[in-house]
């Protein structure tokens, strides 16, 4: 992996928020929207999150799946690249780039006690397929930087390392949205240190003047963010609106 962000493909892949956003052709023929998309990535985030659990990876392993998944989405629709499959595939790729130990056969033994219906009987042969159709649509870049490096560092600096553990499930959150391919992994780690100290009331601005960053990209990054999170909360207490469901269940 490459040991400099500014030199890595990680880098060269940036995105602008419009190239993320994008519906493909045949899922919008299904009747897919913007929101829609956003949503079901979502729900495929937290089938990647659960079935991570269950095979005991670390967190990195699990960032890195998520990644990977939405980088598919950006050149690759639904409809072709069935997320029920695409979830276990990540995770399968991503354990080995972060070399992990995950087996397919694990992959598939769990998938079937979380899930009873057919849609979710693959087999390993299927998984192993997947993976080598996520490696093309990548184009074999697998290198991903995450904001936990930068986290904890920044943390130390800013004398806030009591604010570890609900900065880093911040960070976690952050992957329930498309950040990870648009901003650098340190601008959303600062992003996770501004909501922190907004929310737990303490002074950070002279801190985050002696960076010398952008506080307008950092706040930005924030209020997405927030705003996301917020939404994944609703989504857990059942009250996202039924399209939405009626658009998941279909591609789920």
């Amino acid at each position: 992996m490459a040991a400099n962000f500014w030199t890595s493909t990680h880098y060269k892949q940036l995105l602008d928020p419009e190239e993320v956003d994008v519906v493909h052709p045949p899922d919008r023929d299904r009747g897919v929207t913007v929101e829609d998309l956003k949503l079901i990535k979502m729900h495929i985030s937290n089938y990647i999150c659960r079935l991570a659990q269950s095979v005991k990876v670390r967190q990195r392993v699990v960032a890195t799946a998520v990644t990977y998944m939405r980088r598919v989405y950006t050149r690759k629709s639904m409809s072709e690249y069935d997320p029920r499959l695409v979830a276990p595939a990540c995770l399968y790729l991503a354990a080995k780039a972060e070399e992990s130990t995950v087996q397919a056969k694990a992959l598939v033994f769990y998938i079937r006690k979380m899930y009873s219906d057919e849609k979710y009987r693959y087999e390993m042969k299927d998984i192993l397929e997947m993976e080598m159709k996520i490696l093309e649509a990548l184009n074999y870049y697998l290198v991903v930087f995450h904001p936990y490096r930068s986290l904890t560092q920044l943390l130390q600096d800013a004398g806030m390392d009591d604010m570890t553990q609900f900065t880093w499930g911040l960070v976690n959150d952050t992957y329930k949205m498309d950040l990870i391919l648009v901003h650098p992994p340190h601008l959303i780690a600062l992003a996770c240190i501004y909501i922190a100290s907004v929310y737990k009331d303490r002074d950070t601005t002279s801190w985050f003047e002696e960076l010398r960053v952008d506080m307008n990209v950092v706040k930005n990054i924030a209020q997405v963010g927030f705003e996301t999170i917020i939404v994944r909360w609703t989504l857990a207490r059942g009250l996202c609106q039924s399209r939405n469901l009626k658009t998941v269940s279909l591609l789920i």
